[in-house]
């Protein structure tokens, strides 16, 4: 798979997680990865920096301007396949080339997203509130565009030459929903794959703190409006 792979994971303050997510990529996946550190005031750079991932600093905050600066540091030399990872170690990286990378490179889909729904997930992984956002997320997407999701699962590889079609542009937690939303308007291939997913390590920046949860579900029911007409 070599040159065809890359890995963006948006990464703030993931000192403590971000080794074990970087240590478990499979060396067979041969991928470019890039930490884009989105304002941490811990040692998350050095960290990516000494397991020999590249580092580019997004200095505003958000989890689509993150994945945007990763993009466009990609634009010049893309890959076949970008995969956009979180640095929690929630998931598991090494289910990303049998089940994420290589369908995608075998033209069988262009949008891979994992569903924690089938795939087992821990006790307390995800909270109420995640919960009951995934499944309203997933109705609104299904009721607009027919769009038979289970999750909105945060680890997902796509075609790199489709979602520059898609021409992203939310800055904030509505980045999932707008990849579903203009994947969905694309018709591109999508498949959901079942995961295991692990309580995360350290503190979420969504459902750690009520300010979290409501800012970023403000945030999402904005996107569906805005990309979901």
């Amino acid at each position: 798979m070599s040159g065809r792979v890359a890995i963006v994971i948006p990464a703030l303050n993931e000192e403590d997680a971000l080794p074990h997510v970087l240590a478990a990529i499979p060396a067979s996946l041969d991928a470019q990865v890039i930490v884009v550190d989105n304002g941490s005031t811990d040692g998350t750079p050095d960290v990516a920096r000494a397991h020999g991932a590249t580092v580019i600093h997004q200095p505003e905050r958000g989890y689509g301007a993150a994945c945007l600066a990763g993009i466009d540091h990609l634009a010049s030399d893309p890959p076949e396949v970008l995969v956009i990872l979180d640095a929690d170690f929630a998931d598991d990286p090494g289910l990303l080339p049998r089940f994420f990378v290589q369908p995608i490179l075998d033209d069988a889909v262009d949008f891979v997203l994992s569903t924690r729904n089938r795939g087992g997930a821990e006790p307390g992984s995800m909270t109420p509130v995640q919960i009951w956002g995934n499944r309203m997320q997933v109705a609104l997407l299904r009721a607009r565009f027919g769009l038979r999701l289970t999750d909105m699962g945060p680890m997902r590889a796509i075609r790199m030459r489709a979602l520059l079609g898609l021409d992203m542009q939310d800055r904030t937690w509505g980045w999932n929903v707008e990849m579903a939303c203009k994947a969905a308007r694309a018709g591109l291939r999508i498949r959901e794959v079942p995961v295991p997913y692990r309580n995360r390590i350290g503190v979420s920046k969504i459902s750690g703190t009520l300010s979290g949860v409501v800012r970023a579900g403000g945030k999402i029911l904005y996107a569906f409006a805005k990309y979901g007409r």
